[in-house]
Parts: C-alpha cells; structure tokens; sequence
C-alpha cells in the first residue's frame, strides 16, 4: 500500500506579530514566563514544519509611548522607550526559543550591538535560509510609528507570504465581541471593508501598507492550543484580511 504524503505547509515564510500584551498572560503587564514558554513551543511546532519564520514583537506590557506621553512625557521619547521595551521581550523570547533547540537570532532596528544584531534585511534572509527564526526589536526605529507598522514593513522587506496576527479574541468582529454578545466574526474581510468599518487590525499606516503591497493578514486566537500550526498548514482559523 502506496505511504501517504505528508500535508505540506501553506505558507512557507510567514511573519508572525506578537503583541507586548501577549507575552503579560492574563494581566497584560511584565513578562510571563510561562505564557512566553507555550509560545515558544507552538513556534518550534511550524519551525519543525520548515517554515521560516520572522517575528516582530510589541512592547505594550512593558511600556507604551502613547500612554507615557498622556502622562507627560515627550512622545518621542516615549517612543524610544517603547521600542527598548521590544528588546527586553525579544530576548525573553530568543531565549525560550533556545531552550527548545530553535536557533535564533535578534535583529534590532536600534543598535545595541552587545545584544542583538542590527536590522540588515539581507542578513535577516540569510538566517532565515539557515533555518534560524528572526525576531525583530526596535519597532521602525522611529518614533511615532507602531510595531504593527514595524509588522507590516519587515513582512514586505522580507517577502514573507502572509502576516500572522496573534491576539486574544479569535479573529475580527463587526463590534467588540466583550460588549455584544451577538457580534459577529468575519471567516474573511476585504482591506476596504475593513478600513471603512473602522475595525482595528492593525493601525492605519500598517494596514495602508499591507493594502497596497497585497499583503495578506491572518487574525487569529493565539491562546488556544496548536493555532499557529493550524493557520500555517492552511485550516480556516481566525480572519483573513485580503483583496
């Protein structure tokens, strides 16, 4: 009897956006050693699949310029703080990722050579082509733009096939799903659709970004178990924002 083939992976290299507030747990705030730990493991699940990956990571629960300029301080600086916040959960991550035998490397676009390399596009893909997972930190490097907008510019440079979007609700909803227990989510929505109901996936320059370079955004509930793996081989999981 003729062995099966072995299911392939949809996407073969994917930018997964993970959220400051993902790696907090259930509070949001500091760094939860488990909660980093299971996402560390999901990401070895489609690393084993041979999918490259590169990630970008948040720094809300640590902190965010937005929130620091409310409270005075300058927004720029704010900004710069934030974006040392994404190193500080980057390692965290580089380094539960290492203890399940990924290779890693840390890319930031703000330099800090003792710690982590400096964005160079070309070198992020050689390591990628080694089979070593990316993160990159610093945000843009500039202030005044989010790490969605980070997200959506490396997921370009990177010519990744699809943006992952990892959250804590199961994908897009036509209202906040907390408040209206009759709100509805989206198996798909259109860029269009999207912007015009003001629905946030990503921030406005991030998703103007993804709409004119054609990328495609897969939203979906980081939480429940083996999702990553799901949404790379190709399951209908979450919400998919395309054309």
């Amino acid at each position: 009897m003729p062995t099966r083939a072995k299911a392939q992976p949809k996407f073969k290299r994917v930018l997964l956006k993970l959220s400051g507030e993902a790696l907090g747990g259930e509070a949001g705030s500091g760094i939860s050693p488990e909660v980093v730990q299971d996402m560390a493991g999901q990401i070895a699940e489609i690393h084993a699949l041979g999918v490259q990956l590169v990630i970008v990571v948040g720094g809300g629960n640590i902190f965010r310029g937005v929130s620091g300029s409310e409270r005075g301080i300058e927004r720029a600086t704010g900004d710069y703080m934030g974006m040392l916040a994404t190193v500080i959960n980057a390692l965290a991550l580089q380094d539960a990722l290492e203890k399940q035998n990924v290779p890693t490397r840390v890319q930031s676009a703000i330099s800090m050579t003792q710690v982590a390399e400096p964005f160079i596009r070309r070198r992020a893909v050689r390591h990628l082509e080694k089979g070593r997972v990316v993160i990159f930190a610093g945000g843009t490097g500039n202030p005044y733009f989010s790490t969605d907008t980070a997200a959506a510019l490396r997921a370009n440079e990177m010519n990744a096939h699809v943006i992952l979007k990892a959250t804590k609700v199961d994908g897009i909803y036509d209202s906040d799903p907390k408040k209206n227990p009759a709100a509805k989510r989206y198996t798909q929505i259109s860029y269009h659709d999207a912007l015009a109901q003001q629905l946030k996936v990503l921030d406005s320059a991030a998703f103007a970004l993804c709409m004119d370079n054609q990328m495609p955004i897969i939203v979906f509930d980081l939480f429940k178990p083996h999702n990553i793996k799901r949404v790379v081989m190709g399951e209908k999981v979450g919400t998919l924002v395309t054309n």
